[in-house]
């Protein structure tokens, strides 16, 4: 439970989540536009185990994770991006693996337990702080993972392991790009699926970069390695 909330946020997320959003900004490159601008902010913790809304898997291994404000998270727009954050005990760059429904305030990250305590004293509870969204430091190329359940008749695509925070993703369909609407779970989301055989698919970054791929096809619960990775800002 979050330190500062009287309900687990689990509840909160599931009850408000699709309230807040659907009233919320509807812009999905808004909060990213910052990328490298400090900006003030607050920091609370959370029993955290790497997966939330974004529908990442858990991370034990790496806990150095956060959920991101109602408002910034933009319905999942900021899913996987990299947090640099300014605390009283020094710096710690986070990815971004959850919502906070009920953090309101814009700025404010809710960490995991293991994070919080990195940079701040978890006694103190609720800590203010400067960050900045930043590259993550990946390593090898983007991944895709289509959700279970995809196939030629239904596809959501997932993009993974991306250096630069995502904005978009389009696949080829008779002779022009489609758009595929990003959900608030963080998948890319084609409710008549996107054909049989294999998937040429474009992403974009918040910067503008892109990337294309052929994926072999719309197959339940798989995860496929793109060709290329986002260059650094």
């Amino acid at each position: 439970m979050r330190i500062e909330k009287p309900v687990p946020a689990r509840w909160l997320a599931a009850v408000l989540f699709p309230l807040l959003t659907a009233c919320g900004p509807t812009d999905p490159g808004e909060a990213l536009r910052a990328l490298g601008e400090f900006q003030d902010g607050l920091i609370t913790f959370y029993d955290a185990d790497g997966s939330g809304n974004c529908s990442f898997e858990p991370s034990p291994q790496n806990l150095d994770v956060a959920a991101m404000n109602i408002g910034q998270y933009q319905g999942s727009a900021v899913c996987g991006t990299c947090v640099e954050i300014e605390g009283p005990k020094g710096n710690l760059r986070v990815r971004i693996v959850d919502s906070c429904p009920d953090c309101p305030t814009k700025g404010h990250l809710d960490l995991s337990r293991e994070a919080f305590a990195k940079i701040a004293n978890p006694i103190d509870g609720r800590v203010k702080v400067r960050w900045r969204m930043v590259t993550c430091d990946v390593q090898g190329p983007i991944r895709y993972h289509f959700k279970d359940g995809s196939s030629q008749w239904w596809t959501a695509i997932q993009v993974l392991n991306h250096r630069m925070p995502v904005t978009k993703l389009e696949y080829w369909k008779n002779g022009a790009w489609v758009n595929v609407k990003r959900e608030s779970y963080n998948y890319f989301e084609e409710p008549n699926g996107m054909g049989s055989g294999s998937i040429k698919v474009r992403v974009t970054a918040s910067d503008g970069q892109t990337l294309e791929d052929t994926l072999p096809g719309a197959a339940s619960n798989k995860t496929y390695d793109g060709a290329a990775q986002f260059k650094a800002g």
